[in-house]
This record gives structure tokens, sequence and C-alpha cells, in this order.
């Protein structure tokens, strides 16, 4: 396991302060918690990034209302 030493000016350690009240958390597992967010992020935007290159190679399908109700109502 690897120990990151973090440096916080007073504005920083004020908002880390408060963040960890807020969200009943210890710091490290707020930081931890933060940093998961920001990396599922990326990926989120890397799904999304490759899914739009896919639709610019092909045009988009519109299905219809009607027809969603009648696959639907078939199955």
């Amino acid at each position: 396991m690897a120990v990151v030493s973090v440096r916080f000016n007073s504005e920083e350690e004020k908002m880390i302060d408060y963040l960890s009240e807020y969200y009943e958390e210890d710091k490290s597992s707020l930081i931890k918690h933060s940093l998961k967010d920001l990396y599922e992020d990326i990926v989120d935007r890397q799904v999304i990034e490759g899914f739009e290159k896919t639709e610019k190679k092909k045009k988009p399908k519109f299905v219809s209302a009607k027809d969603i109700l009648e696959e639907l109502a078939d199955n």
C-alpha cells in the first residue's frame, strides 16, 4: 500500500474539513472516494467518445414508439 502526503492551503483545508464532516467520512476515505469519481468520469468520457465515433461512421436508426410497443407486446 502506498502512502501519499498531501499538503493543503488553508482554504483547501477548510473545504476538506467541511466535506469530511458533511459526508461523515475521514479525510483519507473522502480523498479516495474523490479519486474514484474522477477516474469514473474519465472512463465514462472514453465510452461516450467511442459511441460517438461509431455513430459518425453509420447513420443512426430511429425507432418509433409504436414499433417499441408492438415489440413489447409480441414478447
